[in-house]
């Protein structure tokens, strides 16, 4: 198959372009490094140095003899774009090319601004580049669970059907995100909702859980092949933060009371789950919604776990509450459906001690890279976060003047 992958060089992206480009499918990667240049605006990295993406494109080809083809550029050019679609014609484009962060949109009128540009106006690009190219190619796109926020009742996956003054209709699932990060995700599940049942495009959105992990089997050909692994208070996410808070004998940080609940899923299982969309493909005109996740834990939950699993190793460690930076039911319902990737074969890598413990060890071998500084949290949801004015990569000018 021929497989775009746009935001090929981050957390996700590259991962996942190496597993299909090691299957034998012909690769693309697009990513136009606006996530880099967040991360010097606010002087923040990876725990380990990543290699440029022309780099590891390089290496990859050195050491397996497969090509991935590498594009620099941005969604937000139409023609670029439309461009790749024409020339390219992929069966398959993997969509993962939005600013990924929620922190950083909250930051203030700039953070918002940029990532509901970026992420709303870069996909409504596509959906026009592949109805214009490429009508019959099938978007896996990068959703979020956060879409959904915490409804006291069951999430389904999607769709809801109910019944009201009866009548009944199935309708998309009620949307409450808590971020403008989620927002902008909530945007697109609409547009591409849109796009499939008026162009007759298809499409597979994966509302992903909090993805956690550090390798794959590809990453672990060579150092310089590693994915960012970030830690940080504007793209770490939490069980991450927590293991690096563990190695570098900090109290691990739960935000209020710790009851907050969300999805979870290993780094190898959403590339598998990728996968198993591109395998079994939506029908043309088909919206198709999997939610992408394997467990369900609460903070308070995922800081005992490594609290536990870091003493066994001899790291003497303790939970630490703060008050909550973002505004979120701190102890709530949450009972998402997560069905439909299992009925195609999800066979789940689960969170336990011996995972935990292998993530510590990994970042123990990298303890002196990380930066105390940047850990807890600097952005608040209620007010504007004060941590500097660091220049908005990629916001026209139009847009910026807002």
């Amino acid at each position: 198959m021929r497989i775009l992958i746009l935001g090929g060089d981050g957390y996700l992206g590259w991962p996942t372009a190496m597993h299909f480009s090691y299957e034998g499918d012909r690769v693309m990667v697009v990513d136009n490094f606006s996530k880099r240049q967040i991360e010097m605006n606010f002087g923040i990295e990876p725990l380990e140095p990543i290699a440029t993406l022309h780099r590891r494109v390089a290496l990859w080809r050195e050491i397996t003899g497969r090509e991935i083809i590498l594009k620099a550029g941005s969604l937000l050019n139409h023609r670029f774009i439309y461009k790749i679609m024409d020339e390219f014609q992929p069966d398959a484009v993997i969509h993962y090319a939005e600013q990924p962060s929620a922190p950083y949109s909250m930051w203030d009128r700039e953070g918002a601004v940029f990532t509901q540009y970026n992420n709303v106006i870069g996909t409504l690009n596509l959906l026009f580049a592949l109805k214009k190219h490429c009508p019959e190619a099938h978007l896996v796109k990068s959703g979020s669970m956060g879409e959904y926020g915490c409804p006291n009742i069951d999430i389904e996956e999607g769709y809801l059907t109910i019944e009201h003054h009866g009548r009944t209709d199935t309708l998309p699932f009620p949307k409450s995100p808590g971020s403008f990060y989620d927002l902008s995700k909530v945007h697109d599940s609409y547009n591409i909702m849109f796009a499939c049942k008026n162009w007759g495009l298809r499409a597979t959105d994966l509302n992903q859980g909090v993805v956690y992990g550090l390798e794959t089997d590809h990453t672990r050909l060579h150092p310089e092949l590693r994915t960012s692994f970030h830690y940080d208070d504007i793209f770490g996410t939490v069980l991450n933060r927590f293991c690096v808070q563990a190695v570098a004998g900090m109290p691990l940080s739960v935000y209020g009371q710790g009851g907050q609940t969300r999805g979870f899923l290993n780094l190898r299982d959403n590339i598998k789950c990728v996968e198993l969309a591109v395998e079994s493909p939506a029908s043309l005109g088909e919206c198709r919604v999997f939610n992408q996740f394997t467990e369900v834990f609460s903070v308070r939950q995922l800081a005992e776990m490594v609290r536990d699993a870091a003493r066994k190793k001899g790291m003497n460690t303790a939970l630490q509450h703060l008050e909550n930076p973002r505004s979120e039911p701190e102890e709530h319902y949450y009972n998402p459906r997560h069905v439909k990737l299992q009925e195609l074969g999800l066979k789940p890598h689960l969170l336990s001690e011996a995972v935990i413990g292998e993530m510590l060890d990994y970042i123990s071998r990298a303890a002196s890279r990380i930066n105390r500084e940047v850990i807890l949290p600097r952005i608040k949801w209620r007010q504007d976060s004060g941590i500097g004015r660091p220049s908005t990569p990629g916001v026209p000018p139009d847009a910026a003047g807002v």
